[in-house]
């Protein structure tokens, strides 16, 4: 199983990025997604997760920090899970992870099978 991430990079406050995550080796569509990240010594955070369920009753959470920030989307044809980041901040300055297959009972549990090695975010 593989989970690769890309799209990180050096912005200004108040600017975007994409993230994206390709994932091989794993039955995509059938799996719950999560971008996790880690700022510099702090905690790991979950910050959004999406559901593996049809598109019709696919459901997106999100941590208090990002809401209303950020997205986070799914193409199960291209085997990918994106996140969209708006009105970024310096605190958002992390490494954003790509995970898969939700073990743990909630979204924050950071209970997940699978991990990518992360893109680096720095927002300055």
């Amino acid at each position: 199983v593989q989970l690769v991430e890309s799209g990180g990079g050096l912005v200004q406050p108040g600017e975007s990025l994409r993230l994206s995550c390709v994932a091989s080796g794993i039955t995509f569509s059938r799996h719950d997604m999560s971008w996790v990240r880690q700022a510099p010594g702090k905690e790991v955070e979950w910050a959004a997760g999406i559901t593996s369920l049809p598109s019709l009753f696919r459901a997106a959470s999100y941590a208090d920090s990002v809401k209303g920030r950020f997205t986070i989307s799914r193409d199960n044809a291209k085997n990918t899970v994106y996140l969209q980041m708006k009105s970024l901040r310096p605190e958002d300055t992390a490494m954003y992870y790509c995970a898969a297959d939700k073990t743990g009972g909630t979204w924050d549990s950071l209970m997940y099978s699978y991990w990518g090695q992360g893109t680096q975010v720095t927002v300055s």
